[in-house]
């Protein structure tokens, strides 16, 4: 193969330089392939920005962002001389075709094994996807090419330093001098959609308190969360408000999209690009989110979504000032609270026995009650119920003024009762409508999630699962003085250990006292708990009785050893003479 006469220099993460032949090239191959079949000769790739994109299809975050590169070199190839170039990591060449087969760019042929790790080993490739851009002279522009992508899509190009940090920049301004216009404004849109189609120009919003809802229908909080946003936009419309939602969705499907107009209320249009861009912006971590821009185009609260859910329309306007009152008002709910306060609604005023008998709730005042959120169809929960069951056994042996009511997150009877069957207490009975009432107030964002109520009827933590995992039975009854006490008893338990020793049975490194939770001891193979001698490099645990008993031995073989009668060497096997 004959070298091109203007070799292309390519500078790879490492300092070194190679000619683009030599990079990209093998000894009997001067081409690439598409996915049709079709060689294109590397020479032809001279002036042009590259991308090498490391991926494969047994990879789900490859698959998931390979749509996103195809969008944006889409976008940019009949425009600049920008070119992609696919480095599979498949380990099959069906697998190989089949994922090629959705993109329109080039790729090292599988056949080229070499070339391949050639390349990942070049470019230091220690995870996929990965993406490293190049630009027209070889140089490496960077290689946070996915993260670019991610975060800026088309906009990124030419995908250097310097053209990220005109974006941060920019980002930075639009914070500062942020309007409803900024927000929600792009180059080709100045309009909002209602539920009929019509476009809304966005000035219209102005100087009005806007929601922007982040919403997947499709994700069942956002599809319960809707209704209830709903009714408070028809109440306050009712009271002639300034107050309008626009929905920012995430859906894949427009049927969903659709849905999303449970109310006369706006939306973005569906797959707008600005909804991703907005919820980087916004800095999004859950769904629901409603985020309040105030009629001057600030942003007034990040997230009003459980306000809204806890207090409706009392939320509104949703300003510092309103938010400090709810405060307020929560903090003397919390004051009042009683175990009949959360948990009897109307006629529901009992919980299950084993036996399907009503208990009232009324019978478990004074009691410490644990509320256990949990489901059978998380694995999760199924790991830790066993701890809870010992637990709860050890505590009814010592105070029978104690019981746990079981609130389940199961998807049918049948799966409930199976659960429920292995469990020793009380619950809720399956599809009780104050399950979800009693997620709200407990913010249960999880499961398994164990909370803690006193005798007197208040939260004592709603981290109680933490303190089981730690304690067991021990913990109770979970209040900030027992836990002291426990704190108290590990600390003496501990005086006069080392802090450190060596050990025979893990001579590598040196064993450091270090408080484990539960362990199983690499000594004895039983478990253990609290305290270990522990090696975190290793992974290696001693029980301190494990670890001090042989240190002990140790220290007497010593001794012995410094007894040896004078003239003869002894190895611990057998003495000879010197």
């Amino acid at each position: 193969m004959s070298e091109a006469a203007n070799n292309v220099v390519v500078e790879t993460i490492n300092g070194d330089s190679h000619e683009f032949n030599s990079l990209l090239a093998s000894s009997d191959r001067d081409f690439l392939v598409r996915n049709n079949g079709d060689q294109v000769k590397i020479d032809s790739l001279k002036g042009k920005k590259l991308g090498l994109y490391f991926s494969a299809s047994w990879c789900g975050p490859c698959q998931r962002f390979t749509p996103n590169l195809v969008e944006v070199y889409s976008e940019l190839s009949p425009k600049v001389d920008f070119e992609v170039i696919f480095v599979s990591a498949d380990e099959d060449e069906e697998s190989f075709n089949s994922y090629f087969s959705k993109m329109p760019w080039l790729a090292i042929p599988f056949s080229d094994s070499e070339t391949r790790k050639r390349l990942d080993e070049s470019f230091k490739v220690m995870g996929i996807p990965h993406l490293v851009f190049l630009d027209e002279n070889g140089k490496v522009s960077t290689d946070e090419g996915v993260e670019i992508i991610r975060e800026y899509g088309v906009e990124g190009y030419p995908f250097t330093s310097e053209k990220i940090q005109e974006l941060k920049d920019f980002e930075e301004k639009a914070r500062k001098e942020q309007s409803i216009k900024t927000i929600l404004v792009s180059r080709s849109r100045d309009f909002v959609v209602a539920s009929d189609g019509k476009k809304v120009p966005v000035s219209e919003l102005e100087g009005k308190t806007v929601g922007l809802c982040f919403s997947a229908s499709s994700f069942k909080p956002s599809a319960d969360f809707t209704p209830k946003l709903a009714e408070v936009y028809k109440k306050l419309k009712e009271k002639g408000e300034d107050f309008e939602v626009v929905i920012i969705s995430l859906e894949d499907e427009e049927e969903s999209f659709k849905e999303s107009f449970a109310a006369p209320w706006l939306a973005l249009p569906f797959k707008d690009k600005s909804c991703e861009k907005l919820a980087r912006y916004f800095e999004l971590s859950t769904l629901p989110t409603v985020v309040i821009i105030g009629p001057d185009g600030k942003t007034l609260h990040p997230n009003a979504a459980e306000a809204i859910e806890e207090h409706g329309i009392e939320a509104y306007p949703f300003t510092p000032e309103k938010f400090a009152e709810l405060k307020e008002i929560e903090k003397a709910k919390e004051a009042a609270q009683t175990l009949e306060s959360f948990l009897i609604s109307g006629d529901l005023d009992y919980v299950i026995g084993k036996d399907g008998a009503k208990v009232k709730v009324t019978d478990l005042v004074a009691k410490t009650v644990l509320l256990y959120f949990s489901a059978h169809w998380c694995p999760p929960c199924r790991g830790f119920t066993p701890n809870l069951v010992k637990a709860y056994k050890k505590i009814k042996e010592k105070d029978e003024a104690f019981e746990v009511i079981f609130v389940s997150s199961d998807r049918d009877q049948t799966s409930f009762e199976e659960y429920y069957s292995g469990m020793p207490w009380l619950a809720l009975p399956f599809g009780d409508a104050r399950k979800s009432s009693l997620s709200r107030k407990f913010k249960v964002q999880g499961i398994p999630k164990l909370v803690a109520i006193g005798p007197t009827g208040k939260t004592i933590t709603t981290e109680a699962r933490n303190l089981v995992m730690a304690h067991g039975a021990d913990a109770y009854p979970f209040t900030e003085e027992r836990l002291k006490e426990i704190e108290a008893q590990y600390e003496e338990m501990a005086k006069g250990w080392p802090q450190k020793l060596k050990h025979k049975l893990h001579e590598e490194h040196e064993l450091e006292l270090t408080r484990r939770g539960s362990f199983v001891c690499d000594g004895c193979e039983e478990p253990g708990e609290v305290w270990s001698f522990y090696c975190g490099e290793c992974d290696f645990d001693l029980h301190p009785k494990c670890a001090l008993e042989k240190d002990k031995e140790t220290k007497a073989d010593a001794e012995e050893e410094g007894n040896t009668k004078e003239g003869w060497v002894c190895d611990g096997e057998v003495c000879t003479r010197a």
